[in-house]
């Protein structure tokens, strides 16, 4: 959605309201994990986004602050059976987490299988919707042309779910050029204004960031090293 005044005259805050703070790296130790949930929270950022491990964790640390839990689903590949998906996002999110990002079957995307994409992640979403959690579908944008992108997004708004997002930052198959312009207007467009868009992958500037929230994003998943160069922290 587009803000009420241009991005360049935002606080610190708000700028921080805008980002999930990514702790998703599989070789962080537990003192890594605990130390990036901590900058998240002292940033303000909207959430910390963790790995089904650590949620127990995020989710002590972040009790009665700010800066809330989300933890993603079938990550990074978004391969298993809608069964296997609907059953991960039972565990989480009867812990109590803010939001849910799954990964959705961009396989299924690229095959123009738009009707299981679209199954399949409505049944991640009546999951979360028992339990009021936010569901963020990832599209695994460096994968898909922009056809597919904003086909996609129709998808994700078609199943439901609360928001499109671009990236994983796990893409090893080609570019990895993550939330481009090109990429969350595609976003924006397929989804017509029918959920939120997240951009994800490739934020490290300050700049960049600023554009996209003029553009109209409405969140955006920032690695644990840029966020602070984002916010001048």
């Amino acid at each position: 959605m587009k803000p009420e005044k241009k991005a360049i005259d935002m606080t610190r805050d708000e700028w921080a309201a805008y980002i999930d703070h990514s702790v998703l790296k599989p070789e962080f130790t537990q003192t890594e994990i605990k130390e990036q949930i901590l900058k998240g929270i002292g940033f303000r950022c909207m959430t910390v986004c963790v790995n089904p491990s650590a949620t127990d964790a995020a989710m002590e640390m972040t009790a009665g602050m700010f800066t809330k839990v989300c933890v993603v689903c079938d990550f990074p590949f978004g391969l298993s059976d809608t069964a296997s998906k609907v059953m991960q996002a039972e565990f989480i999110c009867k812990k109590g987490v803010f939001e849910l990002d799954m990964v959705a079957n961009y396989g299924w995307i690229k095959s123009a299988m738009w009707e299981k994409v679209k199954n399949d992640i409505a049944a991640v979403n009546e999951v979360c919707k028992k339990y009021s959690v936010a569901l963020k579908v990832i599209l695994e944008t460096d994968a898909l042309t922009a056809d597919e992108i904003k086909k996609g997004a129709a998808a994700v708004a078609n199943a439901g779910a609360a928001f499109v997002k671009s990236s994983t930052g796990f893409y090893t198959g080609g570019k990895s050029e993550g939330a481009t312009v090109e990429v969350v207007r595609a976003m924006l467009e397929g989804s017509e204004g029918r959920c939120k868009v997240k951009g994800s992958g490739g934020i490290r500037t300050r700049d960049h960031f600023l554009t996209l929230i003029d553009m109209g994003i409405d969140r955006m998943g920032v690695g644990y090293k840029s966020t602070p160069e984002i916010l001048g922290a």
